[in-house]
């Protein structure tokens, strides 16, 4: 059974298959292996049923009222509009420097919360996608909160200007983060995600100091009452943060989701054994490479996550929608037919 593959990976005890998670917007692709119309509005979640999903990839808001950045949206697909929204409500890096996330955006009601995460997890985890490992999680909580705040211009010119002044700014956003981080510790959940992209491909964008001063440390807390509680937390961020694997594990994370630009292999010499590992397949290699080469990518990942006991397959980047359905399919086909241990 999907779930409980899951959780025994979750608990690193090496289910005699290989579990996975997928992040598919491939409408073409779930229309293909449900059966069901692409504008059908239970498509979403039968394709993860009948791939046999055994995690879900999910997160929360915070849902938020005050000031934010659009940066704007763009599909590779064919299937929604593109339209240009973007927006910056900060004119100036001194507008950045007065911010307060607590005075702009609140705390929630911590008895609240927790109750509206607690029924939610319930319906869902007991309801439709009872199949597979439902867990809370937090989509905005440093860097990504930073940048859904302030977008990337003001932000990093605010950081150059003052940085001592910034620092006081990062601080209320951990702030308002650490009331639904806590929200979430009181709650049923098995694990957590805590999704912050704080990094590019490229790696860092700040010096490496300033992440361990004014980001790791903010995690540390942030996960503490969920480790406490035996809620498993795991790091996602896009981009490649080889260089802070281990920064991250002293943190506390119990385990890693990244996409292919993340060394994997680094990641199961240093932590195959101990940690949750999920990815890291490619997606530009779907798209632009011969069916032997797909069949080869998938290989390297169940290769190398073979001996992990908490290894999830994963295409890490996304299987988007301007990926051709057959493609899609040899990926998917290649890891049920080598998923055994």
């Amino acid at each position: 059974m999907s779930i409980e593959r899951g959780r025994q990976a979750l608990r690193l005890q090496a289910p005699a298959e290989i579990p996975h998670t997928q992040y598919l917007s491939n409408v073409s692709y779930m229309s293909h292996v449900t059966g069901l119309p692409e504008d059908h509005p239970n498509l979403g979640l039968e394709a993860c049923r009948r791939l046999d999903y055994d995690l879900i990839w999910t997160t929360d808001g915070p849902d938020l009222k005050g000031r934010l950045t659009d940066l704007g949206v763009h599909y590779w697909g064919d299937h929604r509009p593109e339209r240009d929204t973007r927006h910056c409500p900060f004119a100036t890096a001194e507008e950045v420097l007065a911010f307060n996330a607590v005075a702009e955006y609140g705390l929630p009601d911590p008895v609240e919360q927790t109750r509206r995460y607690n029924e939610s997890y319930h319906r869902v985890q007991a309801g439709d996608w009872s199949f597979a490992v439902y867990p809370g999680g937090i989509y905005r909580t440093i860097v990504s909160f930073l940048i859904a705040a302030f977008g990337w211009e003001r932000w990093l010119e605010a950081a150059g200007a003052d940085p001592p002044r910034f620092e006081e700014v990062v601080e209320s956003f951990f702030q308002v983060s650490r009331a639904y981080y806590e929200a979430w510790a009181r709650t049923d959940i098995e694990a957590f995600i805590c999704h912050d992209d704080m990094v590019w491909a490229q790696g860092a964008f700040m010096h490496p100091k300033w992440y361990r001063r004014n980001v790791f440390p903010h995690y540390r807390e942030l996960w503490r009452p969920l480790r406490e509680r035996g809620i498993k937390v795991l790091f996602c961020s896009d981009g490649n943060f080889t260089e802070f694997v281990d920064d991250l594990a002293e943190a506390g994370a119990d385990g890693f989701i990244f996409e292919p630009i993340t060394d994997l292999n680094y990641v199961v010499k240093h932590y195959g054994q101990t940690h949750v590992i999920v990815g890291n397949a490619d997606c530009r290699i779907l798209m632009f490479g011969t069916d032997d080469d797909i069949r080869a990518e998938v290989r390297r990942c169940l290769d190398l996550g073979r001996d992990c006991p908490g290894y999830f397959f994963a295409v890490g980047n996304h299987l988007p929608d301007n990926i051709p359905v057959e493609r899609v399919a040899l990926c998917l086909d290649t890891y049920f037919a080598l998923r055994g241990r």
